[in-house]
């Protein structure tokens, strides 16, 4: 390996293994809602508070670190091997607008084909990286970090409420890219735990790994710190996790019945167009 490369190949490792732990924690302790009955455990319980506890630590611990870690990304050895600046566009856009159109076809595939659970895993996804989006353009707009382009020797560069004028240069923290991946992935791996408990062992590494390269390469293009990165990641594996249990525990929500309800039907004159009943089948 090239010498320029290893202290970058130390700094991706510590934060995949700063991110990991709290993950396969938080997925080891899903409920499982196979069975018909939707789920009755509350929405927020005891667990969650240690879990988000584990994150802010994780991203408190990441503070000292980050000029480091982005100095070190951004050293001209690193930022010339054409391979990661290949890499790192093609999972940014994976993030978006690549998760947006993969729900979309997922939703829309699923009504085509009438396939509840296609539809099912297209819909909850968007809609946890949706939920994960507000949630993260409040907290940008309220931190005011300047993201690590406008000087990597300024990672503590806060000004409140400074990204609701400030524009994108000081809307570093968290990582809206990195939400959507982890947003995504937690959405799909709870999904799928319902209906194959057993895939979680292979779909949720596959999944989390997908994520994790993603704010990997928001830090290697100097869009964020490690530490937006970690808290991008908190707030999407909570998206993703807490809307479809809140789907799965109130299966006759005003989303669900409009949305997982709507069928693409033939227009007369050609065309295709959307039929919404009031009443659909809930056989999940």
């Amino acid at each position: 390996m090239h010498a320029a490369l290893r202290p970058l190949g130390a700094r991706i490792a510590a934060l995949i293994l700063a991110i990991s732990p709290s993950l396969a924690l938080a997925q080891q302790t899903q409920t499982d809602t196979t069975g018909v009955k939707p789920s009755q455990e509350p929405l927020f319980t005891s667990r969650d508070a240690i879990y988000a506890g584990a994150f802010t630590v994780a991203t408190i611990a990441l503070f000292p670190l980050d000029k480091k870690i982005a100095q070190n990304l951004q050293d001209k050895h690193n930022q010339g091997n054409r391979f990661f600046h290949h890499q790192a566009t093609n999972f940014r856009l994976v993030a978006q607008p690549g998760a947006f159109a993969i729900g979309g076809a997922m939703y829309l595939g699923g009504r085509l084909a009438h396939n509840e659970r296609l539809a099912d895993l297209g819909l909850h996804g968007t809609e946890a990286i949706l939920v994960g989006l507000g949630v993260t353009g409040a907290i940008k707009g309220t931190a005011g970090r300047a993201r690590p382009y406008m000087g990597t020797d300024s990672p503590h560069n806060f000004k409140l409420f400074r990204g609701f004028t400030g524009g994108s240069d000081y809307s570093s923290f968290p990582s809206g890219h990195t939400l959507t991946g982890f947003a995504a992935a937690a959405a799909v791996t709870a999904e799928t735990h319902r209906w194959w408990p057993h895939s979680t062992w292979y779909i949720a590494p596959v999944m989390y790994g997908g994520a994790t390269l993603i704010g990997m390469s928001r830090m290697y293009n100097n869009k964020h710190w490690a530490s937006d990165v970690m808290m991008g990641a908190a707030i999407g594996t909570f998206a993703g996790r807490k809307v479809v249990q809140y789907h799965h525990s109130h299966p006759k929500n005003r989303i669900d019945r409009w949305l997982l309800g709507a069928t693409i039907v033939p227009n007369p004159g050609g065309g295709l167009s959307f039929a919404f009943s009031a009443t659909p089948r809930f056989d999940k």
